[in-house]
């Protein structure tokens, strides 16, 4: 079956359905689903045509069965020019012999070493903080774990004011993709336009301190490099079958991979669950008396995870409401059959993380935040993509386990301490929907020391 049966709104002549979807994504693709059904046709400009697709099955083949049909959509190919060829934007060959070097370093026995830094940034942090003050803390949590992951990296920690313009080079770089992925006339990024030159002046930012860590460190001796633990010191380690290892320039490339999605997308998902919190007493109270239960007054470690169980759901149900990455897109590469409509080279399949883990079909009061929906074997009871925060099949992100450990003891550690709530004067939380799902404006919030 055509294509051309798909439905969807009517767009304007030229411009199709971009501008509306600019104006405000996450609505716009709930509206659409709410009004087509499973499958949505949009077109962005006069012939880029995206096809909205919400039913788990067939997100299953797209992103699983049949994956091989596809590549990375705009969005990712233009995250190229951040990230290079890592594992993120990579594809085919190239991808699996970078997750198969990859993959050692992220197991969840290597990524538990890590969980005593987590804590320890997190009660530096804290040191900062005094009752009844507001902060910022979406600025907070996204200075957290750039520290976090700058340690967890190289092993040591950098200058504060290295580590502040790694973190303005990297929001540039984020801004810039977005405006990129959805932009309607793609300039080339020879043309000195601002966000051409703040954008090339980030780059040459962070590949001067990147590649300068990385020099260092191989020139360091065999012995001072022995029993390292650091990510940068396992991906110099690695080798692939055949005995071969990373270049400078692949180093680099998964370096600022993990940059990128190692602290941003953790920053977003502890904001919201602090949102979240401050919103529904009844779950903070829940999580608190979790927390003293427990830990009884010591640190968190990672070994306590599995007996902080109203945490796990607390976390899965914040990633449901307000998932950091919200929407997966593939663009086609050889003729492909989904739903019965056959896909050309060049059309372009979107998965809304956003939109599937509000979907009435699957959840009760999709808009209520209730994280008691998580008990049991409840995943077990939906279609495996109706929720996948971290997306699915081969191109998993190899990062989850680190993620969910950094985020639940950094809830820990500060859940045994404070309470935080929204400013009395805070204006309507609005979203953010760029590469990630952020608060505009960030989050002002009281923090309250326990008693």
């Amino acid at each position: 079956m055509s294509t051309k049966t798909i439905p969807g709104p009517r767009g304007l002549p030229i411009t199709g359905h971009l501008l509306a979807f600019r104006k405000d994504p996450l609505h716009y693709l709930e509206q659409s689903f709410r009004e087509y059904g499973q499958l949505v046709h949009l077109r962005f400009g006069p012939s880029r045509h995206l096809y909205l697709l919400t039913e788990p099955e067939l997100i299953k083949e797209v992103l699983l069965t049949k994956q091989q049909h596809f590549r990375k959509a705009k969005g990712l190919q233009t995250a190229k020019a951040v990230v290079g060829e890592g594992i993120l934007t990579s594809e085919k060959e190239k991808h699996l012999r970078q997750r198969r070097l990859m993959q050692p370093s992220f197991r969840k026995d290597r990524i538990s070493a890590y969980g005593e830094a987590m804590v320890r940034h997190a009660e530096r942090m804290m040191a900062n903080w005094s009752g009844g003050r507001t902060r910022v803390i979406t600025d907070d949590m996204m200075q957290l774990t750039l520290d976090i992951i700058m340690e967890t990296m190289f092993g040591s920690q950098l200058e504060p004011d290295v580590v502040g313009e790694i973190s303005r080079a990297i929001d540039v770089g984020m801004k810039y993709v977005s405006a990129r992925a959805s932009s309607f006339i793609d300039l080339p990024a020879s043309i000195p336009t601002k966000s051409n030159r703040e954008f090339q002046e980030a780059s040459k930012l962070l590949d001067g301190v990147i590649y300068g860590i990385i020099e260092k460190r191989r020139k360091q001796t065999e012995e001072a490099a022995t029993g390292r633990k650091d990510l940068l010191s396992m991906l110099l380690a690695a080798r692939d079958e055949d005995g071969s290892s990373m270049t400078d320039e692949q180093v680099r490339d998964e370096v600022m991979t993990i940059f990128l999605a190692g602290h941003e997308t953790t920053a977003n998902t502890l904001s919201w669950t602090w949102y979240l919190l401050s919103l529904n007493p009844d779950a903070e109270r829940k999580l608190h008396a979790e927390l003293d239960s427990v830990l009884q007054g010591r640190r968190p470690a990672p070994e306590d995870l599995d007996k902080l169980e109203y945490l796990q759901l607390l976390l899965w149900e914040s990633m449901r409401l307000y998932p950091a990455v919200w929407a997966i897109n593939r663009e086609v590469v050889e003729e492909v059959e989904i739903g019965g409509h056959t896909f050309r080279p060049g059309d372009t399949i979107m998965m809304s993380q956003y939109v599937m883990h509000r979907n009435p079909n699957y959840y009760d009061n999709p808009e209520q935040f209730r994280p008691e929906r998580f008990e049991g074997d409840f995943l077990k009871t939906i279609p495996q993509f109706a929720y996948f925060p971290f997306g699915g099949g081969p191109r998993v992100c190899i990062g989850n386990n680190f993620a969910l450990m950094e985020a639940a003891l950094i809830i820990a550690a500060v859940g045994q301490r404070f309470k935080l709530r929204l400013a009395d004067d805070h204006p309507p939380v609005e979203l953010e929907p760029l590469v990630t799902l952020r608060p505009k404006n960030g989050l002002r919030m009281i923090v309250e020391a326990r008693a």
